[in-house]
This record gives C-alpha cells, sequence and structure tokens, in this order.
C-alpha cells in the first residue's frame, strides 16, 4: 500500500477541517449535497465529453494505483534477462523458445518472439518501440483524465456559486431561504478549488509517474532482449540493464 498517498489526503482533510473549526465554523457547514452534486456531476459529464469510452474506464480502472500502485520487479525483471542471457550464449537463441509460453506479459512474450525468430537488434527495436510508445500513449491519456477533471470543477464551483447566488436573488423577500442559497455558492468553490487541488491533480500526476516507471520497464527489458541478439556478455548486459533501476531509485 502506497501510505503517502493515504497520508496525503488525511492530512489535507486535517488541515481544511481544523482551519474551518478554528475560526468558530462548524464541520457540518462544509457539507452540502447540492453543491457536491454541481460540482462533481458536472464534471464528469464534461469529462466523458472530452475523452474515449475506453479512455474513461480505464482511467477509473487506474484509480486504485493511487494507494495499490503495481509493484516493479526491479532486479528480479534482471535476474530474468540475465539467464536468458546466459542460456542463449550457450544453447543458442532457439534454446529461449520454452520461456515464451511461460511468460504471461504481452509485451515480453513478443519480445522473445522477435529474439527467438532470429530477427534483426535493429528491427526488434523498432517494433517493441512502436510497442511501448502506443501503450505508454493510451495509459498517459487514462492518467491525465483526472488532470482534466482538476481543471473543470473550479469552473463548475464557480457555476455553482452563480447558481447559489441566483438562488439567492429569487428569494430576497423570502429571509428563511437565503442561507441555504448563500451556502451552496460558497460551498461549491470550496468542492471545486478542493477536489482539483487536493486530489484530483495530485492522482492524475501520480499516476503518471507510475505510467512513465511501467514505459522505463519494458525499455529496460527491450534493452535486455537486444543486447542479447548482439550476442553481449551476460556481465556487461547485467551492468547496462542495472541502470534502469538506479535511474529510479528501485
Amino acid at each position: 500500500m502506497d501510505v503517502l498517498s493515504l497520508l496525503g489526503i488525511i492530512l489535507a482533510a486535517i488541515a481544511i477541517i481544523f482551519g474551518q473549526t478554528l475560526d468558530g465554523g462548524h464541520f457540518s457547514s462544509l457539507l452540502n449535497l447540492p453543491a457536491l452534486l454541481i460540482v462533481v456531476g458536472g464534471s464528469l459529464g464534461a469529462v466523458m465529453l472530452q475523452v474515449s469510452v475506453h479512455t474513461f474506464s480505464r482511467s477509473f480502472g487506474m484509480l486504485g494505483w493511487i494507494f495499490f500502485p503495481p509493484q516493479i520487479q526491479w532486479a528480479l525483471t534482471i535476474k530474468k534477462i540475465a539467464r536468458w542471457s546466459e542460456l542463449a550464449r550457450r544453447d543458442g537463441i532457439l534454446g529461449l523458445e520454452e520461456f515464451i509460453s511461460r511468460e504471461s506479459d504481452p509485451f515480453t512474450k513478443k519480445a522473445l518472439q522477435l529474439l527467438v525468430d532470429g530477427r534483426e537488434p535493429a528491427t526488434i527495436r523498432r517494433a517493441l518501440e512502436v510497442e511501448i510508445d502506443t501503450n505508454e500513449s493510451s495509459e498517459m491519456q487514462a492518467a491525465k483524465v483526472f488532470e482534466a477533471m482538476g481543471g473543470y470543477t473550479p469552473t463548475l464551483g464557480i457555476l455553482g456559486a452563480v447558481m447559489g447566488l441566483i438562488h439567492v436573488m429569487e428569494n430576497l423577500s423570502d429571509p428563511t431561504n437565503l442561507g441555504q442559497g448563500i451556502a451552496t455558492a460558497f460551498v461549491a468553490t470550496i468542492y471545486g478549488v478542493g477536489l482539483a487541488n487536493l486530489f484530483l491533480i495530485p492522482a492524475s500526476k501520480k499516476l503518471q509517474q507510475y505510467v512513465h516507471q511501467f514505459s522505463m520497464e519494458k525499455e529496460m527489458i527491450l534493452e535486455g532482449v537486444v543486447l542479447i541478439a548482439q550476442g553481449e556478455n551476460p556481465r556487461n548486459l547485467v551492468s547496462r540493464l542495472q541502470s534502469y533501476d538506479r535511474s529510479l531509485g528501485a
């Protein structure tokens, strides 16, 4: 579990609530269902209009990464590639054919298949780079959905504020209804700015970091397979692949 994400959300919530009550306010004054519907519902509708069905559904599938990110086992992957290199050096490239069926990751399976088929290193690199770029572009679009929502929520907050003030103006003759309209106006603005800056945009940035790490892992596999195809010494191969591990502080 990503404890830092959990602590960040808790700290942000405590700061808002404590800041509200410190000046004599009440937490209940921050709870306003109409304002929440305007901001969240409007933002969701806007982002649904912006992106495709696949991107929208994928973005919410990735949302769990904020707290439970998939772990990349850099050392194990390097060890696996080193073993391929040793076997290829001892038994030839065709000796790696048995590993293709064992791989569950489609990218790794494709990389091994290209290697076993005897493709030239340059051909392998081009084919896998296209695969990496295409996948990263798709995943980045999904990760940026929440960033797009973070751009809409402050505007929807202002819209909610205007609607609340319209409600106030319509009920000037009835003072008992003025408070609810004013509350909706100001709370909608808080929801819009708060959701954008305390959750949506930071969450999107974290998801983008994970997408980048997964692409780096694929680039490491690509580099390893190309080095095997070039007949690189296993020790040199491991040394070069470890630079990926160090570059991300894994």
